[in-house]
This record gives C-alpha cells, structure tokens and sequence, in this order.
C-alpha cells in the first residue's frame, strides 16, 4: 500500500511559487529575519504547552489522580476489536 503525505494539498511548485511571491514582497533581507521571529515565536507556544502540561501533570500526580488514562483507553479499543472479530469472524474472506 503506498501512503502519500498531502501538506495542505499544495504542490511543490505551488509552495515555491508561494515562497518566491513573499521574496519579491519583503525582499532578501527581511526574508531570514521574517523567518527568524516565526520560529521563536513557535519555540515560545511549543514551550508554553510543554509548562502547561507539566503543571497539570504534576497538580493532578498531587491530587492522586490517575494520569495515565491510555491504559483504561487500550482496554476499551481491545475490548471493542474482539468484539468485532467475534462478529467478523464467519464473515471474512481470504484473499
């Protein structure tokens, strides 16, 4: 099975279309500062979420909340896939 990645269904000829418009609109100089501030800005709201998460984690470790909800999740999708098979199961054909 081939898998292909689609970045907002946007071509490579199309993004270096995109890329050489904003070289002609903010020009050679600006364009690595533009670049520059958008990726500490990224950094920043990267960083914030990662603050955020730790001190939920940590408030709800304190609490004595269980915080490692994927066991409970696997139970329930394992739980769901027998039933399925158990159903599936006379039907399915080889292929």
């Amino acid at each position: 099975m081939i898998l292909q990645a689609y970045f907002l269904f946007i071509s490579g000829a199309e993004i270096g279309f995109i890329l050489f418009i904003i070289l002609l609109v903010f020009g050679a100089d600006k364009v690595p500062e533009i670049a520059r501030g958008l990726g500490k800005a990224m950094r920043q709201v990267k960083d914030a979420t990662n603050d955020i998460k730790s001190e939920i984690t940590k408030s709800a470790e304190k609490q004595g909340i269980d915080i490692d909800i994927t066991k409970d999740v696997r139970k329930e999708i394992d739980k769901v896939k027998e039933e399925v098979d158990e159903i599936t199961g006379p039907i399915k054909r080889k292929f």
